[in-house]
This record gives C-alpha cells, structure tokens and sequence, in this order.
C-alpha cells in the first residue's frame, strides 16, 4: 500500500503563500497519479488539483487556477502544492491522495493523508 503525510499546513495571512507537501511511502508511487482535496468545516470535500503519474499533466479546480501549482518529484517520493495569493475561502484542511487513475472526485482515489490545516486570515 501507499501511506501519505501532508504538511506545510500553518497560519497566513491573505495574499500570502505555502507549499503543502506530501511524503508518500511505498515502491509503486510513481505508479500512481496523486491529488489534492480540501474540506473546510461543515462542507463537502472538494477537488484542489491532480497530476497524472507521470507528471505531464496537471489539473485545477476554476477556484483555484492561477494561484496554485501542484507538481510531483518521483525520485523523492513527494507531491507538492504551491499555494500563492490565498484568500480566507481557501481556509480548510488539505489531504493529499493517490489513485490508479486521476479523477476529481474522491471516489477515484485508494490512498489518503491525514491531513494537513491552512488557515487564511483576512
């Protein structure tokens, strides 16, 4: 199996910028396309961004297109997002995910993160 932690997770103030990464244990990493997710309280888990396995593509949900930036790095077993320009709706908790298959829902995804808090202030 895949295990996955996210971190980077903090308190920022609006416009400001973080990086989550995302440490992945397991030989068949590479192997999986990974994504991002975001659930603020009493809502929905909703899609952040995807990257296919090999990293040639990458996917946004419109809330957040401009402004974030995932990326992947086999050799190390992470996936990245650049969080740039936050406004306080981006305030949730962050889980990363892998999936055979990149999708932009949860369903699509074998593997979870725990989890990781970013809080935007205005």
């Amino acid at each position: 199996q895949v295990q996955l932690v996210e971190s980077g997770g903090g308190l920022v103030q609006a416009g400001g910028s973080l990086r989550l990464s995302c440490a992945a244990s397991g030989r068949t990493f590479s192997r999986y396309a990974m994504g991002w997710f975001r659930q603020a309280p009493g809502k929905e888990r909703d899609f952040v961004a995807a990257i296919t396995w090999s990293g040639g593509s990458r996917y946004y949900a419109d809330s957040v297109k401009g402004r974030f930036t995932i990326s992947r790095d086999s050799a190390k077993n992470t996936v990245l997002l650049q969080m740039n320009s936050l406004k306080p709706d981006d305030t949730a908790v962050y889980y990363c995910a892998a999936a055979s298959i990149w999708g932009t829902t949860q369903y699509e995804y074998d593997y979870w993160g725990q989890g990781t808090q970013v809080t935007v202030s205005s």
